[in-house]
């Protein structure tokens, strides 16, 4: 196709701006967060041959993808990304591959027991809740348009699949199932998972070079000018182009302002995610204390309002370790309550499993509450019931000078590492085409 005369002169004009914004900036690109999305931008513009500094508000790299290792020698668990998700596509099993570090793949783990309100299920019950995640997946992977939600795609259903419904978003998508998107879910990647001993880790040592700005939280963009200036307690950055990659339950939350306001599109791909609320609660266990009996992993299912649903992994990698993980209301709950609380609940589970003579081989616990975590609000990015657009629409740069990135913008990618990784590197690749790179 010939170019107009029109075209030649706005691209022209496109790039006449673009030098003039880099001669006022302190660097070419500023990134705004060091998780996977926000470390995958920066290494792919530096490797473009750009100058790129990323702001990061914790005293760590890594965002969600944490490998807490508080609990002791020997007890470090994966705070928040633990698989590999479709691992055929996913850029982290060849680095995980390359650094060596431990991986399994539980697809032959044996059933969990079940244990709905401190009773142990029977095989009858067991059968059943196997049967209604049978016909709920079903359900799901032909999901009827107009778009609704899980809950109301199973409203006619009986209660064993209401319940697999249920049991499903909170611990995969850790949100309740009428606030999930059956198209958003349908959508999401599918493939071979790895289970990571200490993702977190290996997230940050792959990244462990680059040039971060560590306890330095971006709390406003200003974008009236030829770049942009991204204003933080330290001072002001100003940069070419901004690749802002925190969840969107920061940018919900307003805690990082734009000067001027986004546009209105793009505000209402916002208001069209919300973050789920997976969790996970670690229990230190000592070895000498443990009764010798079957420590197999354990689904606990508790009534009342809100109700909660809990899987719980025993001794991963074979460490003396209980690591506890729940979603929705439930989980949010306990991160309100704070961890102390969520410790004892969830201490209180293990013994309905178990029996109380597992309680004095507690020695510790911690609680992941991203639900109440300021620089995250949440665990990841749910799309409401009819905003399956909302993640494509984020990512239409903003005055093509700010790229927001991130796992909200993978689309079947979303919600995992792999995700938030491979947009961050097209992020990156749309600033590097702007300088002509």
């Amino acid at each position: 196709m010939a170019l107009s005369r029109r075209s030649l002169l706005a691209g022209a004009a496109v790039l006449a701006t673009s030098a003039k914004a880099r001669a006022a900036a302190d660097v070419d690109v500023v990134v705004i967060g060091a998780g996977a999305a926000g470390l995958a931008a920066a290494a792919a513009v530096r490797r473009g041959g750009h100058s790129v500094v990323v702001l990061e508000a914790r005293g760590r790299i890594g965002g969600r993808a944490f490998t807490d290792t508080s609990l002791g020698a020997g007890r470090s668990f994966d705070a928040g990304g633990q698989y590999v998700h479709w691992a055929e596509r996913n850029p982290w099993r060849e680095i995980a591959r390359a650094a060596k570090v431990r991986t399994s793949d539980d697809a032959t783990s044996p059933w969990p027991v079940l244990v709905k309100d401190g009773v142990r299920a029977s095989e009858a019950e067991r059968r059943q809740r196997r049967a209604g995640f049978g016909r709920v997946s079903s359900l799901l992977d032909h999901p009827a348009a107009p778009d609704r939600s899980v809950a109301a795609a199973v409203s006619g259903e009986d209660e064993a699949a209401r319940a697999a419904a249920t049991g499903l978003t909170r611990l995969t998508l850790g949100e309740e199932p009428d606030r999930v998107s059956c198209a958003d879910y349908d959508q999401l990647w599918s493939g071979d998972d790895i289970w990571v001993d200490g993702y977190g880790a290996l997230v940050a040592g792959h990244y462990a070079d680059l040039p971060v700005r560590l306890a330095t939280p971006a709390t406003a963009i200003d974008w009236r000018g030829p770049g942009v200036a991204v204003e933080t307690p330290r001072g002001t950055l100003r940069a070419a182009y901004a690749i802002p990659t925190v969840p969107v339950g920061v940018l919900a939350a307003g805690s990082l302002r734009f000067i001027p306001d986004l546009p209105a599109a793009t505000a209402e791909a916002v208001a069209g995610l919300r973050m789920g609320a997976y969790t996970k609660i670690g229990l230190a266990l000592d070895p000498a204390r443990l009764r010798d009996q079957d420590l197999r992993d354990a689904v606990i299912l508790t009534s009342g309002t809100p109700g909660l649903t809990t899987y719980l992994e025993m001794q991963p990698f074979g460490k003396p370790l209980a690591v506890f993980h729940c979603g929705g209301d439930g989980a949010r709950a306990l991160c309100e309550a704070g961890e102390g609380e969520a410790v004892a609940a969830v201490t209180d589970h293990l013994a309905s499993v178990f029996g109380a003579g597992i309680r004095p081989a507690v020695t510790a616990g911690r609680l992941a509450a991203w639900w109440t975590d300021p620089y995250a609000h949440g665990s990841y990015s749910i799309a409401r019931p009819g905003h399956l657009a909302a993640r494509e629409a984020l990512r239409v740069p903003v005055a093509d000078r700010i790229f927001l990135a991130g796992e909200a913008l993978a689309g079947g990618g979303a919600m995992t590492v792999g995700g938030a990784t491979l947009d961050g590197e097209r992020a990156a690749g749309e600033v590097l085409k702007r300088f002509g790179s």
